[in-house]
């Protein structure tokens, strides 16, 4: 706390953060477009600033200057307001997240509650984008995005849910929804190794929260022109650009804190009791590399992944990751009531982590059938003559 007032140590935090937040943004743009260069055997951006460092810079301040243009037809209040539903829920889950022990905006006791229900509200953002710009491809991609959000947001609230209930907490016991005690939990052995579904559950399901491939159809532009904020130009459509990178390192942190352990690794506890300077160094390395291991993850699926068909992405959802994360969330309720080692939930989460691969390569695998036309002649019932 500075200068012992909680209302000025408050402000600073939300200065922080609203500093950070546009120039993260302005950061992971031009380290997606290096990684995702090299992954394609380009250079990337090379022309503005040394080795293109300028870049994200210069298309910042291009969309800054850019013309704001709306539709004639278009709903005023849902189309202007669509973009601040997107971004400004997605800050908020910030406030709750700890990036150190002592470095937050706000420790809330239902902590991960908050961000899984403040996180949902941009579906809304995206269905007002779609509607307001009174444009039918825009609503399609709006129902579409709507569809994915929600199919993928409910395997997603499991698995983290499924860590909230089985997390160690100080007084011995099991369950609590305060991110800190979660990260405190892991101090000997991340979540992991005790959760690994849970884990492939969250990484699949954030992909497709965060439109990356293979789960990119609803904003894709050879799919139905560019989502739902086709009609968007300039500032309005950064916004959305600017959602999209804050969902990706919230999704990023959340991860690195529910199932590697956030700042902890084992001996960095006792490290900082010692050295406090050399102990609190450690924990930011640490919270920093394996935020960046999610990240550089997610950009690497983008240049790595072909995309899938429409109903193969709601099906993948509904008949394969929804299953999965009750058996989870299952498992998790037997080893609390009957109070199982951590050691059963491991094993019964690695069985149904096989399951879950069984499954995806099978729905990978399976051949497409493709009704090919019969001959003109066949239909017809005759010959061709010669």
């Amino acid at each position: 706390m500075i200068g012992n007032n909680p209302w000025l140590d408050g402000i600073l935090r939300l200065l922080v953060v609203a500093v950070a937040v546009p120039l993260s943004v302005i950061v992971l743009n031009y380290l997606e477009r290096k990684v995702i260069g090299r992954v394609q055997n380009r250079l990337g951006p090379m022309r503005v600033g040394p080795y293109g460092t300028l870049q994200s810079v210069a298309d910042t301040i291009k969309l800054l200057t850019k013309e704001d243009v709306r539709p004639s037809t278009a709903d005023q209040w849902s189309f202007e307001l669509a973009p601040y539903v997107v971004v400004v829920p997605t800050i908020v889950a910030l406030v709750t997240v700890p990036i150190m022990p002592d470095l937050f905006i706000r420790n809330l006791g239902l902590g991960l509650f908050f961000i899984v229900a403040v996180s949902t509200v941009p579906i809304v953002g995206f269905v007002m984008a779609g509607w307001g710009s009174d444009n039918r491809y825009a609503l399609l991609g709006a129902m579409r995005s709507a569809a994915q959000l929600i199919s993928y947001e409910v395997p997603l609230i499991l698995a983290v849910v499924a860590v909230a209930m089985v997390a160690h907490t100080a007084d011995g016991g099991r369950g609590t929804l305060n991110l800190t005690e979660i990260v405190d939990g892991q101090d000997k052995v991340p979540y992991i190794f005790w959760q690994s579904l849970a884990f492939f559950i969250f990484t699949v399901a954030g992909l497709a929260e965060l439109y990356r491939h293979p789960f990119d159809i609803p904003v894709a532009e050879s799919e139905v022109v560019g989502g739902p904020f086709v009609e968007y130009s300039g500032m309005r459509w950064a916004m959305f650009q600017l959602g999209e990178y804050v969902s990706l390192v919230l999704i990023s942190l959340l991860g690195a804190l529910v199932f590697l352990g956030g700042w902890n690794w084992p001996l960095v506890n006792e490290l900082a009791e010692r050295n406090a300077v050399a102990g609190t160094a450690l924990q930011a390395v640490l919270m920093l590399g394996k935020t960046s291991f999610f990240i550089l993850f997610f950009f690497l699926m983008r240049a790595a992944m072909p995309r899938l068909r429409v109903d193969q992405l709601m099906a993948f959802s509904w008949q394969v990751l929804l299953p999965l994360s009750f058996y989870q969330i299952i498992v998790n309720g037997l080893v609390v009531v009957y109070g199982w080692p951590d050691v059963v939930l491991g094993v019964l989460s690695g069985l149904g982590l096989l399951a879950g691969s069984a499954l995806t390569y099978r729905a990978v695998r399976k051949p497409t059938m493709v009704r090919r036309p019969r001959p003109v002649a066949a239909r017809q019932g005759s010959e061709v003559k010669v």
